[in-house]
Parts: C-alpha cells; sequence; structure tokens
C-alpha cells in the first residue's frame, strides 16, 4: 500500500513519452509514408532514435490505437518485470528466509519504486524488455543450455546498442560460439530491416547515428554516463578524448573483473558487471537506463545476506545505494553549475554506477558457490562452446 501511495504522488508522470513517439513514427511510417528519422513528435524535437529494426518490432502499434498501444507497453514492462524478479530476486528471497510469497511481494514493491523502472514504466521505454532478452542468455548459461544461448542478446542489440557490449562479454569470456550466435542474430534483424525499409537503415546506419544530439543535450542531468560528466563539467566542448581513455580504462577493468568472476564460476557477477560497464560507456545513458544496475544491486545484497554472519556493512552498502537510486537526487542540480558540490550531486548515479564496478564483491575472495536453483544470478559454471559445463 505505501508503495502505491508513492508511486501515485511523488514520482514526476512522463505521460508515456517515448512510447509516443514510437507510436507516432511508426504511424507516419505506415499510413503517411513517413520517413522514420524525419518524424518529431508534435510540440517537441524529439524523435526515433533506435536501429530501423527496433521501428520494424514495433510495426503492430499500427494497427492498434494509441490506449491500446500504451496497454501494450505497461504489459510487456510487467511480463518482464515478473521474469526479471524470478530470476534475479529469486536467490535473495530465498536467502532471506521466512514466507516466499511475502519476500517475493516485498521485492516487487522494492522493484517498483526504483527510479529507473518507475521512469521506463511512465515513459513507455523498452529497458526492462532488453533486460529480460540479455538475462533470458544469461539462464541459458546458468542452467548449461549455453548451446541455445546468444538470440536474446543478438535481438537486444538490433534493438537498441547499448546491450552490444554482451557480445563482448561472451567473447572475453571464451563463449566464442554464443557471440557468434547473438551476434548472427543482431546482423539478421539488421538486414531485415534493411531489407523493409533501405532508406531508413541507410540514414541510422551513416547519419543520424552519429548524431547523439538527436537524442538530447548531453549535459542533461539525465544523462548519467562518463560522457555526461565530461559534458557537465565542459559545457561548451567536453573533450571527446578524454572520454575515450575513461572508456578504454573502464572497458580494461570490467573486462579483467568479467574473465575473473567467471573463472570462479560465477556468471551472475560478469552480467551485472557489463550491465555497469554498458551504463558508464555509452555517450548517453538515461536515468532510466540504469535499469542495468539493478541486477548488481540484486548480487550485492545476495553477496552481503550470505556475509551477514561477519558483517553487516555490505548489506546497509547496498540499502543506501539503493535509496539514492531511487531518490531522483540528481534532479536537485537539474540546472547547469560550476558549484563542487553540485557536481558531485549531478553526477551521483555515475558515481554509485563506477563504484559498483570497482568493489569487491566476493567477502572471501574465494569463487562463489550456488546452491541449486539459483539458475540465473549464480553461474552454475563456464559453458563452453558447446554448451558443456566445465
Amino acid at each position: 500500500m505505501a508503495s502505491a501511495v508513492f508511486l501515485a504522488a511523488v514520482p514526476l508522470h512522463r505521460d508515456f513519452f517515448d512510447v509516443a513517439v514510437y507510436y507516432g513514427t511508426v504511424d507516419d511510417w505506415v499510413h503517411h509514408r513517413g520517413r522514420i528519422y524525419d518524424y518529431l513528435k508534435p510540440g517537441t524535437h524529439y524523435g526515433f532514435t533506435y536501429p530501423p529494426f527496433a521501428a520494424v518490432a514495433m510495426l503492430p502499434m499500427a494497427l492498434v490505437s494509441w490506449p491500446v498501444a500504451v496497454a501494450i507497453s505497461l504489459g510487456l514492462s510487467i511480463a518482464a518485470s515478473v521474469l526479471l524478479l524470478r530470476w534475479l530476486a529469486g536467490p535473495v528471497v530465498r536467502r532471506a528466509g521466512g514466507r516466499r510469497w511475502f519476500g517475493f511481494t516485498v521485492a516487487g514493491c522494492l522493484f517498483a519504486l526504483f527510479e529507473p523502472v518507475r521512469d521506463t514504466f511512465s515513459f513507455g521505454q523498452v529497458n526492462l524488455l532488453l533486460v529480460a532478452l540479455v538475462f533470458a542468455d544469461a539462464r541459458l548459461l546458468a542452467t548449461g543450455r549455453g548451446r541455445y544461448a546468444g538470440i536474446g542478446i543478438g535481438l537486444a542489440t538490433a534493438v537498441k546498442l547499448t546491450p552490444a557490449l554482451f557480445i563482448g562479454y561472451l567473447l572475453v569470456t571464451g563463449r566464442s560460439r554464443q557471440a557468434g550466435r547473438a551476434g548472427a542474430t543482431a546482423v539478421a534483424a539488421t538486414l531485415l530491416a534493411a531489407v523493409v525499409d533501405p532508406g531508413a537503415s541507410r540514414v541510422f546506419w551513416t547519419d543520424a547515428l552519429w548524431h547523439t544530439d538527436r537524442i538530447g543535450a548531453l549535459g542533461y542531468v539525465s544523462n548519467q554516463s562518463l560522457q555526461g560528466v565530461l559534458a557537465r563539467l565542459q559545457p561548451d566542448q567536453p573533450s571527446r578524448a578524454v572520454w575515450l581513455v575513461c572508456a578504454v580504462a573502464v572497458l580494461g577493468l570490467w573486462a579483467y573483473r568479467a574473465r575473473a568472476a567467471v573463472r570462479d564460476g560465477d556468471d551472475r557477477t560478469g552480467f551485472a558487471l557489463t550491465g555497469l560497464a554498458a551504463c558508464l560507456v555509452s555517450p548517453v545513458t538515461w536515468v532510466h537506463h540504469l535499469v542495468w544496475v539493478l541486477p548488481a544491486l540484486l548480487v550485492l545484497a545476495d553477496t552481503a545476506l550470505r556475509a551477514r554472519a561477519v558483517s553487516r556493512a555490505p548489506l546497509m552498502i547496498c540499502a543506501g545505494l539503493y535509496v539514492l537510486l531511487c531518490s531522483s537526487v540528481v534532479w536537485l542540480w537539474h540546472r547547469p553549475t560550476t558549484d563542487a558540490v553540485a557536481f558531485l550531486g549531478a553526477n551521483a548515479y555515475v558515481w554509485i554506477t563506477l563504484g559498483l564496478l570497482l568493489v569487491p564483491w566476493s567477502p572471501s575472495g574465494r569463487p562463489r558457490t550456488a546452491p541449486a536453483g539459483d539458475a540465473v544470478t549464480a553461474g552454475a559454471g563456464v559453458t563452453d562452446g558447446a554448451g558443456a559445463t566445465r
């Protein structure tokens, strides 16, 4: 009840802005012979920014009314949320003890309060669907069915480029077949879109992709990426060279830690680290994109629960980070300023994401062994290209 009251009264309501952009783009494309990347939502300068395959996947919107489109968006996000709660929060609920139905009820309320989740629903975004696609592959790897993994990551990458780093994760952790399958799926989906609308594909890959200003101002406080930090630090001319150095450093750290996690038989940490790194190195990471941080918080909470006999500090830190990511605190400094405190506050979610990438998650430093049933969040070993576990 408290969660429902909070969601009804406190968060900013986005009026399904993004799903309106999707709906308007598809309607203009299908019914008025418009071009995908020329459409702008009336009264704004915002248009469609995803790869052409995303528009192809959204074509059914042309057959329904606006209220039905909103209902479908909400329904898909709810379905993805249920799957993610089962896959990601399940081990935490079991480890916490008590009645399982009560644990999942609490987990669902906490999930709904998380700011990136709230924004995903209120904007009508696709974030939760993409996370579900990626973690469907994580589940396959964790349960020894790696021969089928990669398709979800490939489809997610074809819809939005941020999940492409998970293909890199498969490569750096020795899953070349799954990486190839993910890459082939992404390429096949992209080629399908090129067949459906060659002009749109040409415009996106040769022009629209490279103009980040089409998405919004890099220095806007909602951009909680490394590039966003630099743009707020140097609003007139953010340094691409500095961003490139920072991005390479983050990717190097990510690759090292991801390989170490998989050597310990801990795919859950590897996937969580990849979501963090993707948010940091992406040129634009709006607050609602930070749903990719949620798996890291859940892994950290599970690790803290296993270590609570030693110290409660990790669990308290995890709870504190969660509260900050629910608080909308960065919006206190939405106006540009050179004040040092404001600079720290406006980039708070970046510091949290970077901190989670840096923190050692294993309290003992020993390989982490998961109880049976922990499935997707606790890796069941390193799966080779044939799907066998070694």
